[in-house]
């Protein structure tokens, strides 16, 4: 079989090589560091507010202060990561957690707290850009996906250690410990940082072809596949226009950009970190005590990690677009759903007590195998290689202004429209996503990134590249 033919049908799979799937899974470590952050201060939270006396308001802004500084790294991780490569930039966001970790351990006022919390965030907006872009960069087009999704994983890993470790805390309501013992793993992928090899991609774009061949050469089944593939990547750089230059001057390239933009407005949208930050506030409002707001956040956390599974097995086989779409009927139903039980008082009975729990395991199940992982996947995927730092810089940072949105309203929300209102609305607007994926989102399952940035280039509908 040619290699060409393996490279552009989907049902002919290449093997997945060892050294490649070890260099997604140790950059998907930042996934884990991402989750563990993310995680923490929905069980810290409760006991922040009580040392510090921090009001509703003090309280948004230390959760969303990580969000705005996630922003701020994201902007930056595009020049970082093409000026010093893919792998030096996650070095320096695994240095940033574990600064960032350790101010919030000393950490004597609710301002010291926010800008701890905020150089956590930069941390997070290097990673969350880079890791993606990196592993997109490494993975064959055959494993793309799963690979991509393994970020997602070790994400829902993180969100439920952090969640199983605020439980077990919480007895003595050690907040400190909550959030300093993120240190630990952030040495881990340190150390696991350094040790990654730098992106083919990002050699070749940096005029070290016979580097990039190499490292290529080491992460596919055989020479001859890497060879065809570094011909491919030369044939994408034909193109001389960069970032911001080429966003300027191409439409098509537009295109992609507001692509990844719209793709993560519409995940944050759904109402997930809603959920992931104020997971106990949710089970104190359906009628849980402080024992069962703890543990029904770490059963959260659970089942957001075994579903992320499903993207992983079958992102692959089923494509993107109907995985999301069936993700977001699921996210509208168990929002709606759990919007009708607080209209009638979800702590009203025990029925009601646990229907609203599996109301809420639904929603998480929906976004862990759909918009969670897929997001991610499609965002590192349709921008081209000249634009793709800067495309993906615009669609992270977007991200986290998005995250900062949803953080620091969702109290708000609660108190002026109620719960069951509130829910009516993420319920509404995941209904929405549904339409948006069928109207713009294209099937990029099994198709390399040099033909998805081909038929771009040529005016192709958005929903038709991956065709």
């Amino acid at each position: 079989m040619s290699n060409v033919t393996t490279r552009t049908e989907p049902d002919k799979q290449m093997p997945l090589v060892g050294k490649m799937m070890l260099a997604a899974v140790l950059a998907a470590v930042a996934g884990l560091m991402f989750g563990l952050d993310i995680g923490v201060i929905s069980g810290a939270l409760k006991f922040i507010a009580q040392e510090f006396k921090a009001s509703d308001a003090e309280q948004e802004q230390i959760v969303s202060s990580m969000m705005l500084g996630a922003a701020l790294g994201a902007l930056f991780a595009g020049q970082l990561s093409f000026r010093f490569g893919r792998k030096k930039a996650l070095v320096l966001s695994a240095i940033l957690f574990m600064l960032g970790a350790l101010f919030c351990v000393i950490a004597q006022s609710v301002a010291v707290l926010v800008v701890a919390r905020a150089l956590l965030g930069l941390a997070i907006g290097i990673a969350s850009f880079v890791a993606p872009l990196y592993i997109s960069e490494v993975a064959d087009e055959q494993h793309r996906g799963g690979l991509i999704s393994v970020y997602q994983l070790m994400i829902t890993i993180g969100i439920l250690l952090a969640f199983i470790s605020d439980a077990l805390f919480s007895y003595s309501g050690a907040w400190r410990w909550m959030l300093g013992i993120v240190a630990i793993p952030g040495a881990v992928f340190l150390i696991g940082s350094l040790f990654l090899p730098d992106s083919p991609r990002w050699l070749m774009l940096r005029g070290r072809p016979d580097e990039a061949l190499e490292t290529l050469a080491a992460l596919r089944p055989s020479r001859n596949a890497a060879e065809a593939e570094i011909r491919e990547i030369e044939g994408s750089l034909d193109h001389k226009q960069r970032g911001l230059a080429m966003f300027r001057e191409n439409p098509n390239f537009r295109r992609s950009v507001m692509l990844g933009i719209g793709l993560q407005i519409v995940q944050q949208l759904t109402g997930i970190n809603v959920v992931m930050y104020y997971a106990p506030r949710i089970f104190e409002v359906a009628g849980f005590g402080q024992d069962g707001q703890m543990w029904g956040t770490a059963v959260v956390g659970l089942v957001n990690m075994l579903a992320t599974f499903i993207a992983i097995s079958f992102v692959d086989r089923w494509g993107r677009r109907p995985m999301l779409i069936a993700g977001f009927i699921i996210m509208a139903t168990g929002m709606g759903a759990l919007a009708v039980l607080l209209s009638f008082g979800a702590g009203s009975s025990v029925m009601m007590h646990y229907l609203a729990v599996a109301v809420l395991l639904l929603f998480i199940t929906g976004f862990a195998f759909s918009a969670g992982p897929l997001i991610w996947v499609l965002c590192a995927e349709v921008q081209p290689l000249q634009g793709r730092d800067f495309g993906i810089t615009c669609s992270t940072v977007t991200n986290w202004v998005a995250n900062w949105v949803v953080g620091m309203t969702f109290l708000t929300l609660l108190g002026t429209l109620g719960a069951s209102h509130t829910f009516w609305l993420y319920a509404a607007l995941n209904a929405a996503f549904i339409l948006v994926t069928l109207a713009f989102v294209p099937e990029t399952r099994g198709v390399s990134l040099e033909s998805l940035e081909q038929k771009l280039n040529r005016g192709v509908r958005l929903r038709d590249i991956g065709r």
